[in-house]
């Protein structure tokens, strides 16, 4: 699984491609964004002062499976309905889970905005490569797919930490 992180987080489209066509990669897809979830909760943690350790990671790992599970259907919506992608939801799942690799230095509270904007860009290499269109395309499709993404993860660690 670490040497199909550090593919995906290379931008290779190669990868992206196989973990497209192959089923086999969900699980290693959803363990990707759950590990890159805790890190980041974890991070989160760190650089707080008013969460708990267990609001942080909870918050942050649920965002974040909710999250790759909406946008997945996002951009999908988004790819095949307005721009002509050709894909299915599971190869979406697929192809933004590994993306979020590089979110990983989120345990790093000060480098989490760097394994962002990386993520990002991985994310329009996975949707270019899952959606089999061009970067043109999958860079709109990001963009318009992120904005109910990023309100779902912004919300969900404000919602659980006053559950905690």
């Amino acid at each position: 699984m670490l040497r199909n992180a550090i593919r995906a987080a290379r931008l290779d489209p190669d990868f992206y491609n196989l973990v497209e066509r192959d089923p086999k990669f969900l699980v290693q897809a959803g363990a990707i964004v759950v590990v890159v979830s805790i890190a980041t909760g974890l991070g989160t943690f760190f650089a707080s002062n008013d969460l708990s350790l267990i609001a942080a990671v909870t918050g942050q790992t649920v965002g974040g499976l909710i999250g790759w599970v909406l946008w997945a259907v996002i951009t999908w919506f988004i790819g095949v309905r307005f721009f002509g992608g050709t894909a299915d939801v599971g190869e979406m799942l697929r192809v933004l889970g590994f993306a979020q690799a590089p979110r990983i230095i989120g345990i790093v509270p000060f480098l989490g905005i760097i394994g962002t904007i990386w993520a990002i860009v991985a994310s329009v290499v996975a949707v270019r490569e899952g959606l089999d269109f061009t970067t043109g395309r999958a860079l709109l499709t990001v963009i318009i797919g992120a904005i109910p993404l990023l309100l779902v993860v912004a919300l969900t660690p404000l919602a659980l930490s006053s559950v905690f």
